[in-house]
């Protein structure tokens, strides 16, 4: 005698409803968690990538520029307007900027410069400390009183005079610092070595030449 199949009962219909709205409940949790994890991941990657630019743009530090603008010749006592005696009062003045090109302030401590006739060492003179604002150029008007005889000893002075041009060299040298948001400190030191030659006549200069350097 075949016995007759045992028929299951079908789960309640609420059991089953109740079981589909877990599993959809499940997969928007899972959704929602997959968008926040890339919305985080696309924060990220934009957070990193702003940085980088900033970094090589805004907060990188670059080496202020420094320029020699002038030259005058305040004093020069000549014989017949063509010796130069011992004892003479020589000065020049030379006009010296230093642009800042960083979005931060550079603070310099005191400046030097010093001014070679031919080789020789002829004049210097010390500037005061001071600060380029960010962006800014900053200007500096640095008389140098000329040491006479250290002059009169070279054997190519008279030549130079009679002919009216005067070959002269300057050094330059700041050092400061560039600080970005109180927290990157960088320590420069701009150079400058220029070489020009002045007309005594007409006091300008000529054949200016200026080599510069940035030491970070």
């Amino acid at each position: 005698m075949v016995e007759p199949e045992q028929v299951r009962p079908l789960a309640p219909a609420a059991q089953r409803l109740s079981s589909d709205d877990d599993e959809v409940s499940t997969n928007l949790r899972r959704r929602k968690h997959l968008k926040c994890c890339s919305c985080i991941a696309a924060a990220t990657l934009i957070l990193a990538a702003a940085a980088v630019v900033l970094a090589f743009t805004v907060f990188r530090i670059k080496g202020p520029i420094i320029n020699l603008n002038g030259v005058t010749i305040d004093q020069l006592d000549l014989v017949n307007g063509t010796t130069l005696v011992g004892g003479a009062n020589i000065s020049l003045t030379a006009d010296v900027s230093v642009k800042n090109p960083n979005y931060s302030s550079f603070r310099y401590r005191n400046t030097t410069t010093t001014i070679t006739y031919r080789g020789a060492v002829v004049g210097e003179v010390r500037g005061p400390p001071g600060k380029a604002k960010a962006r800014k150029t900053v200007r500096m008007n640095l008389t140098v009183e000329i040491v006479p005889n250290s002059l009169i000893h070279n054997p190519n002075l008279q030549t130079d005079i009679a002919s009216a041009i005067l070959p002269l060299n300057t050094y330059s040298r700041v050092p400061g610092r560039v600080k970005m948001l109180n927290m990157i400190k960088r320590h420069v030191v701009v150079k400058m070595n220029c070489t020009f030659s002045v007309n005594i006549t007409s006091i300008s200069i000529q054949e200016q030449e200026c080599k510069r350097h940035v030491d970070f």
